[in-house]
């Protein structure tokens, strides 16, 4: 993992570097598509508000839970009691980029939508409401943090969740037997680079040609990085783009050519 310094470099070379985001001077039909119609959109949903609100008490929440943990760092599992509000302070995606991920599956409309790393469920109620016909599978490793998401779940009235508890390594090969196909997938669970490319493949054996698979924090540190970039180098991967916190990959079939664009958000 990267220091606070480092990370810090990183992502001031990455907005200085990046393009702009206006799509001017995007080469790829596709990309200007998504900066202009996704990206870009400043709308405020009206499915925003209340899951801000389950954001804003999770924030607040005195209780301690006991949690296992499955990822990056842990050699072991290890349980531990920690207080909501500081999982939640640490664990939960910024409404900026839930809210992205929002628009994404509001204008793509996947119908079947894998999430690896439930946390409290705010991203994953994200990605619930902006399609209630589609049908959200999420993973997560701990019980007690599951618990919490399904609360508000039930709170939120978001019908189309399904979640899986236990370590990934255990719940994911299962979970996908019984899926055709995956049409998009938020990978938000286990910082590793050996771990990410395992889910990674698994995902690809049940993609479609218009899948989009999300990663999150592959600037986390250099492992991370390195697993980005042997993802960018496969075969099935036509279009990336990264974001510096989160990062997108497109399996197009309508696009010929490799394209990674990094672009300023």
């Amino acid at each position: 993992m990267y220091t606070r310094f480092q990370l810090a470099k990183k992502y001031l070379h990455y907005y200085l570097s990046a393009s702009n985001g206006k799509g001017h001077g995007t080469h790829s039909p596709f990309v200007f598509d998504f900066i202009k119609n996704v990206l870009n959109d400043k709308n405020t949903y009206p499915a925003y508000q209340p899951i801000e609100q389950k954001r804003k008490a999770l924030l607040k929440d005195p209780r301690v839970i006991e949690v296992e943990d499955f990822g990056a760092g842990s050699s072991v599992i290890k349980t531990n009691k920690r207080v909501v509000s500081a999982i939640a302070a640490s664990s939960l995606k910024p409404k900026k980029y839930a809210q992205l991920l929002y628009r994404m599956v509001q204008y793509y409309k996947p119908t079947t939508i894998i999430e690896l790393g439930t946390s409290f469920g705010i991203t994953t109620a994200y990605l619930a409401s902006a399609n209630t016909a589609s049908k959200v599978l999420t993973c997560e490793g701990s019980a007690a943090i599951a618990s919490i998401a399904k609360q508000n779940f039930d709170a939120l009235q978001l019908n189309n969740i399904q979640i899986t508890e236990g370590d990934f390594a255990q719940t994911l090969s299962p979970l996908l037997s019984k899926l055709n196909q995956v049409n998009f997938a938020f990978i938000d669970g286990n910082h590793r680079k050996e771990p990410t490319l395992l889910y990674f493949n698994k995902l690809l054996n049940h993609a479609t040609p218009a899948s989009i698979l999300v990663f999150d924090d592959i600037h986390w540190s250099s492992e991370m990085e390195e697993a980005w970039e042997t993802i960018k180098q496969h075969t099935a991967v036509t279009l990336t783009v990264d974001l510096f916190f989160i990062s997108i990959v497109f399996l197009n079939a309508d696009i010929n050519h490799k394209q990674h664009f990094t672009i300023r958000f």
